[in-house]
């Protein structure tokens, strides 16, 4: 059985630090927690400064936003975007 892929959106910031606006990532396991991606986009994106826009973004998952990251689990297939804090006036 072929492990899970998602598709992750890089947006502002995030985009700037990983260089993409896209990237297909295969998972580590077939149930694999919102709350662990984080850790592991950075160990895709070592020292370019990801760890820190992630503290401050939001995610959301086939175009809805999520409230609480601690409740989603990607199965593979998904569309998850980092969604980078933007300021303005």
């Amino acid at each position: 059985m072929s492990q899970p892929q998602i598709t992750v959106l890089y947006f502002a910031a995030a985009s700037t630090a990983t260089g993409l606006t896209e990237q297909s990532v295969t998972l580590p396991a077939s149930q694999y927690p919102l709350s662990s991606l984080s850790s592991f986009l950075v160990s895709l994106h070592p020292d370019v400064g990801l760890d820190k826009i992630l503290q401050s973004s939001q995610w959301s998952v086939n175009a809805e936003m999520v409230d609480n990251v601690e409740e989603v689990t990607l199965k593979g297939g998904e569309e998850v975007a980092v969604i980078c804090p933007v300021s303005g006036g």
